[in-house]
């Protein structure tokens, strides 16, 4: 079984590729998308997040972490964090002249980014804030084949939209884009999914992908059916329940103290 988690996974692509940009990318776009550990010097205050800086010899650093287990081996004692989407901490960071030291000592993903490649990152992504308006259907064609780090990042945004639409799929637009449409969606959803697929392919060199919300029995899902490019996204029906337990039942253990919590 493999336990590397997604950043490692990323991180051993881009070491395995030495110089190609497009592992690379594909490891700054997964480093966006994960949930981080950031190390602070003390509680949050509010919205104010007060970041433990290092000085190093190669600039200044923040430190965070993809588990928050990996923070508390390296700490060794119990510290302030504060978790966040990792688009969100290259955001805080931008312009500020800080780096971002990655599992640091506890992970095969260990890597220092310097404030360049943060100020890079959070470029790519403000680009990608602003996906453009839904298509004309009768532009739409098959979709281009995207390199799997992507293809796995968008599965990932759609999968979060289980249960707020019909299905999904996939299409490709005239400017040689991707765009994305919805059949049945509940309202509201296209927005905040359009711009998490755009942050999903904002390292990928495609235009923030457009989505399209149509009614779950429109002309076009009958095309985009036949080309094969549709994705249910019905919500399971829930598990039947488990019968009744005889005599009395176990008793409930509370959950772990997490490190920095008080």
């Amino acid at each position: 079984m493999d336990e590397r988690t997604p950043l490692d996974r990323a991180h051993a692509a881009m070491a395995a590729a030495a110089d190609e940009e497009g592992a690379r990318h594909a490891f700054h776009a997964r480093l966006a998308a994960e949930g981080l550990f950031l190390l602070i010097d003390r509680e949050p205050r509010g919205e104010t997040l007060e970041p433990r800086v290092f000085a190093l010899e190669e600039g200044e650093f923040v430190l965070a972490f993809d588990r928050e287990a990996r923070l508390a081996a390296f700490v060794g004692v119990p510290a302030p964090y504060a978790a966040l989407p990792g688009r969100m901490l290259v955001a805080l960071l931008a312009g500020r002249g800080l780096g971002l030291g990655l599992n640091l000592d506890v992970a095969p993903s260990a890597i220092l980014l310097p404030a360049a490649a943060i100020d890079w990152n959070a470029a790519r992504l403000a680009a990608a804030a602003a996906p453009p308006p839904p298509p004309d259907p009768a532009t739409l064609r098959p979709a281009p084949p995207l390199p799997p780090p992507f293809a796995l990042l968008v599965d990932e945004a759609l999968e979060a939209a289980r249960g707020l639409a019909d299905w999904a799929a996939l299409a490709g637009t005239a400017e040689g884009g991707l765009a994305v449409v919805l059949g049945g969606a509940r309202p509201g959803l296209a927005g905040p999914l359009a711009r998490a697929l755009a942050e999903a392919l904002a390292f990928a060199d495609l235009p923030p992908p457009p989505v399209l919300a149509i009614a779950a029995d429109d002309p076009l899902a009958r095309r985009l059916e036949r080309a094969g490019a549709r994705r249910d996204l019905a919500r399971p029906p829930p598990a039947p329940a488990p019968p009744p337990r005889e005599g009395p039942r176990p008793p409930l253990l509370r959950p772990p103290r997490r490190p920095g919590v008080s």
